[in-house]
């Protein structure tokens, strides 16, 4: 397989920054400086990064954690804000998150340690169910969440299979749920944003089959069997 592709199923980080490395100068493969990320790989070469031995795994892993608020899905923030690999144990294999919450939004975010198997769950095109609970300020017009059912077309942008529910309102807010599995960037932000509601808090919930059950802001456990419907 290509170099990238290797580093990026090594749980390293993804594909695009594998390349990065490369054009850095800073991988070898049998100690030999690596000249581009096209280059053909086998499980037998010895891949290195900064005098790091990268290891293949065979066994695709996968996590889940129930990320707090004010946190930060990336490895290296240069405004220094606590990012979701600061709340890993410091035992844990090096692994790299499939997809993000933003950095006000709280709740399920997986971990695996194969990046092609991240991509995959992170496409839009694999259609798996995200389910989020939302708070918003003040009651809403249920009429605008019969619209986000029946589609909405934002800035150039169409947001299909959207389904929404009132869960409780009442004066002071309105709870809502949101299923959807297209997964855009900000989805339910933009949603939001586009009939004027502001968010008091955002929270994912499910991922596919992968619910949040009693976990704490900050826990991190290790899910046994891959689900079905992430293979």
């Amino acid at each position: 397989m290509r170099i990238a592709k290797y580093i990026a199923n090594a749980g390293y980080c993804s594909r695009r920054d594998a390349e990065k490395l490369i054009n850095k100068k800073i991988v070898y493969i049998n100690k030999k400086l690596c000249e581009g990320p096209n280059i053909n790989v086998s499980k037998k070469d010895k891949i290195t990064i900064n005098d790091k031995i990268i290891k293949l795994h065979t066994k695709i892993k996968l996590w889940k954690l129930y990320k707090p608020s004010n946190v930060i899905c990336t490895n290296n923030d240069p405004k220094k804000r606590k990012t979701i690999f600061d709340l890993l144990p410091k035992n844990m294999p090096r692994i790299i998150s499939i997809g993000r919450l933003d950095f006000m939004s709280e709740g399920l975010i997986l971990f695996t340690n194969n990046g092609d198997f991240a991509r995959k769950l992170e496409l839009p095109s694999t259609n798996i169910l995200r389910v989020y609970r939302v708070c918003i300020a003040n009651r809403i017009n249920e009429h605008d969440v019969k619209k986000i059912c029946s589609g909405l077309s934002i800035n150039g942008i169409t947001y299909n299979k959207v389904e929404v529910i009132i869960e409780k309102m009442d004066q002071k807010k309105t709870w809502l749920k949101f299923k959807l599995r297209e997964g855009k960037n900000r989805e339910i932000r933009n949603i939001c944003k586009y009939f004027k509601w502001t968010i008091l808090k955002l929270i994912r919930l499910q991922y596919g089959s992968v619910r949040l059950r009693k976990e704490k802001p900050g826990e991190i456990k290790e899910i046994e069997t891959i689900p079905k419907d992430f293979l």
